[in-house]
């Protein structure tokens, strides 16, 4: 029996029994794909359908809830009132002794930071608690997509979301106080992983980075986002340094875009605040720019804001997905310290960070265009074409 098996348990009957599942749909009037939605998607029925399954399973709504794991704030709320006894009653099923798999070997290593071939996991057992200052976790979406570690990327969603809990819970116990995760994940799936960190860490950021793919979905809104949720253990985090953008301007006549309500001589010189919507983080397509041919791979541009954002020089930086490197290139270009380890081959991240010049002057021609309301491009053409620039706006004032 697996998580999303709990209501066929209940009602005593297994996926495969057309025939008992039949009866009960007769009985309650119920539609059998209806059944098997409620009992995959692990989703508590409501209505006069939860009342009629509860009378022939023989229990009561909150027992049904309970055997579901759908807990609301009412059994919870019961469930803290008389957790002594609760706890005197679990504890043999929640308390045993812990096995730590062993350490992954170590594949490769620099004077910064070191990678390990295997599952993370097996890794965070032995990185010390309260340890590391920033994480970025970059799971598999559970597609099933062919990775080249040959994973499992098809697993039923009750199991991909307990592995996920699983790390997840890791991340937490080695995140440094003031320290700060960013998971980036499909909403479908970022949306139960940060009900799970509620209580855990503190809630920063749900941050929306544009993607635009070619192959609209039927049925359902165009996908056009991914998501990073962006959590922080304790009040506040220790390290928030968000670069500043420049303005959105007309790339044919150099004109504002936006009036930015007009105050153009309140603009800060270094830029315009960050939001939480990210339009300029173009996904890795192209084969002349992708490190690793056989699946997807983020963007640097990606990694250097997350890591500038929220990290210093010779902090620890964590990524549990090695994936192509991304995290451990920047990390290294930036100076940071870092513990990475990947599940599939390593020879691509390897050969990254054996050559880091070509990334390292890209990531330099990116940084030149942040913390400036302007390029220095752009400044050089406003002035050509006579529009304001921050120098030309104070030398009026002062006139």
């Amino acid at each position: 029996m697996t998580e999303s098996d709990c209501l066929f348990s209940v009602l005593g009957v297994k996926t495969s029994d057309r025939k008992a599942l039949a009866e009960i749909s007769e009985t309650t009037g119920i539609g059998v794909t209806r059944l098997k939605y409620y009992n995959n998607s692990n989703t508590l029925p409501s209505g006069k359908a939860l009342d009629k399954l509860c009378e022939i399973a023989a229990v009561s709504p909150v027992e049904l809830s309970l055997k579901m794991g759908i807990i609301d704030r009412n059994i919870l709320a019961a469930i803290q009132k008389n957790a002594h006894d609760i706890e005197a009653l679990i504890r043999d099923d929640v308390v045993g002794k812990q096995h730590h798999a062993p350490k992954p070997a170590q594949v490769f290593h620099t004077d910064l930071g070191a990678l390990y071939r295997g599952d993370c996991l097996s890794l965070m057992p032995h990185i010390p608690d309260d340890s590391v200052d920033l994480i970025f976790a970059d799971p598999p979406f559970n597609l099933n997509k062919l990775y080249p570690s040959k994973m499992n990327d098809n697993l039923r969603e009750d199991r991909y979301l307990r592995w996920c809990e699983d790390w997840a819970e890791g991340c937490v116990r080695i995140l440094k106080p003031g320290g700060s995760l960013f998971i980036w994940n499909l909403p479908k799936w970022n949306i139960p992983l940060a009900h799970y960190l509620e209580g855990r860490l503190t809630f920063r950021h749900w941050i929306s980075v544009d993607i635009k793919y070619s192959l609209p979905i039927s049925g359902r809104l165009y996908p056009s986002h991914y998501s990073m949720i962006y959590f922080c253990k304790g009040e506040k985090p220790a390290t928030f340094h968000p670069d500043r953008l420049p303005m959105e301007i007309c790339p044919h006549c150099m004109g504002d875009l936006r009036d930015y309500g007009g105050y153009k001589n309140k603009m800060n010189p270094k830029g315009v605040n960050m939001t939480d919507v990210w339009f300029d983080i173009p996904p890795v397509r192209h084969a002349k720019y992708k490190k690793r041919k056989s699946a997807n791979e983020l963007s640097i541009r990606l990694l250097d804001r997350v890591i500038e954002m929220s990290s210093n020089e010779n902090d620890l930086v964590f990524d549990p997905f090695g994936g192509s490197g991304a995290t451990y290139v920047v990390s290294e270009i930036k100076n940071r310290r870092w513990i990475g380890i990947e599940l599939g081959p390593v020879d691509d991240i390897v050969g990254r960070l054996e050559n880091l010049e070509e990334e390292a002057g890209f990531l330099e021609k990116i940084r030149d265009g942040y913390n400036n309301l302007f390029t220095n491009k752009t400044l050089k053409k406003r002035r050509q074409n006579g529009l304001w620039t921050p120098d030309s706006v104070r030398n009026s004032m002062v006139q």
